[in-house]
Formats: structure tokens, sequence, C-alpha cells
């Protein structure tokens, strides 16, 4: 059980999201938002507040009259359930609940209690709204997402229940559930702010953490069966470089070599005094792609951690508007739906996760030509070369999908396109560039999917098993779990799926 009072950690949302712990309001939260609710309602009687008694967005010089409040947020919630193309997976859209529930759990958003407590009834029973990839220009929020939020809690739309879509009225009705009642400001309140894009963000921070583990896994792995020097990971070296990225992913590569009998010492081989060629048949350094793994995976790991850093100040924020003080006795309108935050920090995890495909499609790459390797057949084909193709087609796959990441990643956050009667004159594209994130730490699972194979190939091919570090041996042990060695010509999107599916899961 996860207690929310307030403050939610990246590790409160992988216990809910990935382990589905059940989630319980602290008696300090249902406190604060009680106050919260009844200092907006006493508040607003002789004021004019946007969005409780006006109309929204460049509509909100009209003063909407007393008996028409409530229809006014029922009017905005289906208006805005606009949104197109496929619905968001289930566990995005649990996140962006999660996100919703505790942004507005701190009190600075007028919003009845009855609200927080349905949402969280949802995520306990897994009754997730279907919310579909396209329609938040990030800007008011993701308010076309959230609108088909509301509209679930509001009992219409649909929802994704034990596996299928159903009828939000029906499920209600199974699980003994009442929809939320409109008693002053709650339309708004769920729509207007940035948790769509925030929870997508999160979930891609969690896999963008496991895919750079692989990474390392991988570039050390290579490292290995190339029988690499170890100079380049030396803790000497990588401390020359004041970058913390640097210094931290060369010490996880050092630990996971620790045991190896393939690395190799330079001091051993060519420091001894004895070397008497002329031209040196192994290469003095290894290919950038080998040699320069912790210089190119260092800036990598700091934008995740800064990622995660942005991503968990914003979930914690009030990101709606206008904001209630209660401290100070007012209600304060601005600007804190909008997206920017996440927009900006979506756009370089997006570029950093390109970037490390590109790495290892690189190490691939280098492992599938002879020419570079001088040690593995042709696409790593333990079969009868020219019969037999081994790796081949697959590279193809990590080449296409590679290209699509460098396409995907140019920024969003420059994107503005103004709408709304030009009210919204500047915009975010938070949800856009959150989402095609997503895209693309997917596609890099599959990029190292291949690799991986590939890898464990190459291991049989130099029958290194028993010189592997234990942690190498161990990589090899789960990846041929999955597929055992092959030589003849077999179909492999199955057993690449499978492996990525391990992956991305681990």
């Amino acid at each position: 059980m996860v207690q929310i009072n307030g403050s939610i950690s990246l590790e409160d949302f992988q216990s809910i999201i990935f382990e589905n712990e059940q989630v319980a309001l602290a008696d300090s939260l249902l406190k604060r938002v009680e106050e919260s609710f009844e200092f907006l309602t006493a508040f607003a009687e002789n004021k004019v507040i946007y969005g409780v008694n006006t109309g929204f967005g460049p509509m909100a010089q009209y003063k909407i009259n007393d008996e028409d409040r409530k229809q006014l947020q029922y009017n905005l919630i289906r208006s805005h359930s606009t949104g197109m193309s496929d619905p968001l997976p289930e566990i995005y859209v649990k996140s962006s609940m999660l996100a919703r529930l505790n942004t507005l759990s701190l009190g600075h958003s007028g919003i009845h209690l009855s609200a927080v407590e349905l949402m969280k009834d949802l995520i306990n029973r897994d009754i997730i709204p279907v919310i579909y990839q396209h329609g938040g220009v990030g800007a008011s929020g993701d308010l076309v997402q959230l609108a088909h939020l509301a509209l679930c809690l509001i009992g219409e739309g649909e929802v994704f229940y034990k596996g299928e879509k159903r009828n939000t009225k029906e499920v209600f009705d199974l699980e003994g559930l009442k929809p939320l009642e409109i008693h002053l400001r709650e339309g708004l309140a769920l729509m207007n702010g940035t948790s769509v894009m925030s929870g997508i963000g999160i979930v891609n921070i969690v896999y963008a953490q496991r895919l750079l583990d692989w990474s390392i896994n991988c570039s050390s792995l290579i490292n290995e069966i190339m029988c690499a020097y170890d100079d380049h990971l030396s803790e000497t070296l990588n401390a020359t470089k004041k970058h913390s990225g640097q210094q931290k992913v060369a010490a996880r590569m050092r630990e996971f070599l620790s045991g190896s009998a393939l690395i190799r010492k330079r001091e051993e081989h060519l420091y001894s005094g004895k070397n008497q060629e002329e031209i040196f048949k192994d290469k003095l350094q290894e290919y950038y792609s080998i040699r320069c793994v912790p210089q190119i995976l260092g800036p990598i790991y700091e934008c995740i951690e800064n990622a995660k850093k942005i991503l968990v100040e914003e979930v914690n924020s009030a990101n709606d508007n206008p904001i209630v003080d209660i401290k100070s006795k007012s209600v304060y309108h601005g600007g804190n739906f909008h997206g920017d935050y996440v927009s900006f920090e979506m756009d370089k995890l997006r570029i950093a996760i390109t970037k490390l495909s590109m790495l290892q499609e690189r190490q691939l790459n280098y492992l599938l030509n002879p020419s570079l390797n001088e040690m593995l057949p042709a696409f790593v084909n333990l079969g009868k070369l020219g019969l037999n193709f081994g790796m081949q087609g697959a590279q193809f796959t990590a080449t296409s999908t590679t290209a699509e990441n460098q396409t995907l990643s140019n920024p969003m956050y420059i994107h503005s396109i103004p709408n709304n009667k030009d009210n919204q004159d500047i915009v975010s594209m938070g949800t856009n560039a959150a989402w095609l994130t997503k895209k693309v730490i997917e596609n890099s699972f599959e990029v190292i999917s291949i690799q991986l194979l590939t890898l464990v190939q190459a291991i049989d091919y130099l029958e290194c098993l028993d010189k592997l570090s234990p942690k190498g041996k161990k990589v090899y042990q789960e990846i041929r779990e999955i597929v055992p060695v092959f030589k003849e010509d077999m179909v492999l999107s199955h057993v690449l799926n499978s492996i990525k599916k391990f992956i991305s899961t681990n």
C-alpha cells in the first residue's frame, strides 16, 4: 500500500504502475482538499474567478449565471473530449491518473474531495479511462486527454476493464461506483494541467533507465568478446574528465567486466618493451563505438537523471489555473498548466535515447562486418556461408529503426502553433514530446534486442563463454533461455520480440 500525502516519488509510481500496489489517501491530504474546496466555495460568492463563474479560454469575458455554473463544467468536459488516433496504453493512462490525483491533492485546486477519492478507486480497481494519443498541445495542459479522464469520472465515455474496452456506466454499475457530481469547478480542475504528459514522461524515465542499463551491458560485453584494452575504462583516465555521468558509466563497465579473462591490459601487451613489429596487426585503439562508451553514455546518464528530477518536481507541483491559496486567502490567475518543463525534458531525453540507439547500432555493425572486427564470420553466420544468412536480415530492422529514431528526435519544444482564437499564442507541445519519446524508447529496445542476439551468437562462435566475466555469463544465459544457439536460418521476429519483452521488464 502506497499512501499519498501530496509528495510522490518515482519509486511510488513504479510500485503503483508496474507492481499494482494499492493507493491510500492520507488523512492530512483529505483535510487539505476539503479546506481548499470550502475556502474557494466561500471566496467565489461575490467575485469573478476564471472557470468558476466565467467561460473558458477566449470565452472568459462572458460571465456565467449562478444557475449555469455546474452545466458549464459538464459542457467543458464533453466539448473537449475530442481525442483521436489509438488509445494510450493502459500503463501510461494509469500513470497520468496518479499524477493528476497527486497534484489535485495539494490543496491548490478547490476541487471536491469526491474527485480524488474516485480517482483513487479507479486506480486501485484497474479501471482505466480510454484516452487517445492525439489532442493535446500542452499549453492549458493536456486539455483534450484530461477531458477524457474527466469524462470517465462523470460516468461517461469508455474504460479498459479486465482486458476489455467497455462503457463506463456499465463498469461503474458492476463495481458499485457513483459518477462524480460537479460541485464547483471539478471540470476545469481535472482538465487544466500537465498530468498526461507527466504521466507518460514518468513511464518514459523508468524505461529509459532500463534501456541505459542494457546499453551498458551490451557495451561491456562487446568490449569483452573483442578483447579490448581496459585503459579506456580506467578510473584514472575517466577522472581527468570532470563529468559525473562519464565516470559513473565507466565505473559500471569496470564492475561488469570484473573477473573477465578476455579484457587485455595495455601494459602487458604494448608497454613491455618487447614489441619489434613495424606494422601492428592488432589495433592500438578500438573503434570509437567501443572505446568511447563512457563519453557517449555519460551525458545520456545525466540527461535521464535530470529528466527524473524535473518530472518528479512537476507531478508534485500545482499545475492548475487558477491557484487557490488558503494561507493568503486568495486565488491567483496564471499559467502553471504550461508544459514547457516537461516538453523540454522529453525532447532532451528523446535526443539522448536516439544517440544511445545509434551507439548500439554501430556496435552491431561492428559485430556483423568481418572487415571491421576480423574475428567473426559475416553477419555472425554460424551456418554455411553463402547458403545461410545469420543476422543479415535483422540488421536491416536495426538500421531502419535507428533511422526512424533520428527523424523522431526533432524537438517539439520549439514547435509552437497558436490556436484557441490566439489565446494560446505559444504552446509547449509537451504531450506530443512525451509520446514521441515513448516511441523512440520502444524502438531502442528493438535495436538492443537485435544486438543481444548477435552478441550471444558471437560468443558461441568464439567459444569464449568460460572466459567471460560473471556478469557477461549472466547476460548470455538470460538470452539463451529465450533463444538457443542456431546455425540454420529461422524466422527471428518472434524471438526478437521475446528478447525485447524481457529486457524492457528487467
